[in-house]
């Protein structure tokens, strides 16, 4: 039985090999455990000067939930809410993680994915002008993505916009950046590490879709937020014993562009599938990053089946459906031009 091609998600293989390679040479190291080896404290200057923020604290986590959900927890009060996008992470793939750890997300539907400084104040305003406000959640954190679920990404206008807007209501900006190196790699992207770290308070690089074996580097710009995050990340389980595993990683992905090549590659052979998909006749939602949103029939999802692991989104007709095929940091130009000659044919077929 033929074994199918993955474009289901962006983290089906493992690690880089120089990843791999650099753990082997590692191996027999003896460091200090949870995150105060040289390799971390390498990373997190590394990040430093790479956000251009000499006074910022860098963490590693394991993963992305985690991730979300100590910075939230961390950032709240227990009556206080986080304000995101309908389509968030954090509301609608994370079963319920940030109401688990007793913090209300409040969605809003937003535009092409995206949260608007619009949305923000409306949210603030609502919850603030009621005079029944103090039996309601308060509004105090906008969660974001970039890339966001759908596959859009934030310019430098709108997270400057959104910065202006939380200052003026008093409240927190947190961008999850599991995806974030197929985000800059975007042809329309004007965003880079400096911009964001100028404008969020807390931002996280993302690791586990970017080619790390695992691994989040969470970065914590705003200097009042800083204070005891060690004893949150402990508190949420997320403080490895073997920290240096996550310092290794993200030095190899980061001292010499690694991580941006990459994100580069990914986002080429997505733009070369999106191509070939409309060529061949295929409706597409627009998507500059390694996020490719297919409409198809549903004779023509179950043909593509056959070979080829893909994600269902959602169905937008009687014989309509939403699917998402995404590229990554290992996917070969080989399996790409596969899949576009599978598909050619299925589309002539149908």
């Amino acid at each position: 039985m033929q074994q199918k091609i993955h474009f289901e998600c962006d983290y089906t293989e493992g690690a880089h090999p120089k990843i791999l390679k650099r753990f082997m040479e590692t191996n027999m190291e003896q460091t200090v455990g949870y995150g105060e080896d040289p390799y971390c404290q390498k990373a997190a200057e590394l990040i430093r000067g790479l956000c251009k923020k000499g006074e910022a604290a860098v963490h590693f986590l394991v993963g992305g939930t985690q991730a979300n959900l100590t910075v939230i927890s961390a950032l709240l009060r227990p009556h206080q809410a986080a304000v995101c996008v309908e389509t968030g992470h954090i509301n609608v793939h994370e079963t319920g993680a940030i109401e688990a750890v007793g913090h209300k997300v409040i969605s809003v539907p937003g535009k092409n994915g995206k949260l608007t400084a619009e949305d923000v104040e409306r949210v603030y305003r609502l919850h603030w002008e009621d005079a029944t406000h103090e039996h309601m959640p308060q509004p105090k954190l906008v969660y974001i993505s970039n890339p966001t679920e759908i596959g859009t990404i934030y310019t430098k206008a709108e997270l400057e916009a959104l910065r202006a807007v939380c200052d003026r209501c008093g409240l927190y900006l947190f961008l999850d950046g599991a995806r974030l190196g197929y985000g800059l790699a975007a042809e329309d992207n004007d965003l880079d590490l400096e911009s964001i770290a100028a404008n969020c308070d807390v931002f996280y690089i993302g690791g586990t879709k970017m080619g790390a074996l695992f691994g989040e580097a969470v970065v914590i710009c705003n200097p009042k937020l800083q204070e005891d995050f060690r004893y949150l990340i402990k508190q949420k389980g997320g403080m490895l014993a073997k920290g240096r595993l996550l310092g290794i990683q993200f030095l190899e992905l980061l001292q010499d562009g690694l991580y941006f090549d990459l994100g580069e590659h990914a986002v080429k052979l997505a733009q070369k599938l999106r191509e070939g998909l409309l060529n061949a006749g295929y409706k597409m939602q627009d998507s500059t990053t390694n996020q490719q949103f297919v409409i198809v029939s549903d004779e023509e999802l179950k043909k593509i089946e056959e070979k080829y692991c893909v994600s269902y989104i959602e169905r937008i007709g009687e014989d309509q459906n939403v699917i998402r095929i995404c590229t990554s940091w290992a996917t070969t130009e080989e399996n790409v031009e596969q899949f576009l000659r599978d598909a050619e044919q299925i589309k002539k077929a149908l």
